[in-house]
């Protein structure tokens, strides 16, 4: 059996499981406002913190893009990058893309957000092992979350 081909059959035995959950991370107004110069998007909702608190979400929330920008961060671990050691012959991962991305609720500024990782699929591509996973960022207090994301990966071999 090829390094490919074992790679897909442990990935497969891993459909439907959960990474443990990560982290709480700060959602600062510092992050909000360097992604703003970053992006030029410096809409008041985002950047006006006086402004903001008389807004529709009683002050200044991240940009969903940020959330999105930043899921490798709040979804670090040590045990979720012990989980995500090579296999066998593999070279890296690199990140694919998205097949659907979501914001259900906004990030306030000060919240606490994390996220949690479900393989929901693992084909071979192109010589290489797709992963799809839903990412779910989860905010600190609140049931609906920030973030639901497809997220697709290929493992290089």
């Amino acid at each position: 059996m090829s390094n490919l081909e074992n790679a897909l059959k442990i990935m497969q035995s891993r459909i439907g499981e959960k990474s443990p959950e990560a982290d709480w991370v700060e959602m600062t107004q510092e992050m909000v406002n360097k992604f703003a110069e970053a992006t030029g998007d410096h809409q008041w909702i985002h950047i006006d913190v006086e402004r903001a608190k008389k807004g529709p979400f009683g002050g200044t929330i991240a940009h969903g893009q940020l959330t999105l920008s930043i899921l490798g961060v709040i979804g670090r671990t040590s045990t979720v990058q012990d989980a995500k050691k090579s296999i066998e012959g593999q070279k890296l991962t690199i990140n694919y893309g998205f097949n659907k991305v979501r914001f259900p609720s906004p990030v306030p500024v000060g919240s606490m957000i994390r996220s949690q990782t479900e393989l929901k699929s693992a084909v071979i591509k192109g010589g290489m092992v797709e992963t799809m996973s839903e990412i779910t960022v989860e905010i600190q207090g609140q049931e609906k979350p920030a973030c639901v994301v497809e997220s697709l990966a290929r493992m290089v071999f």
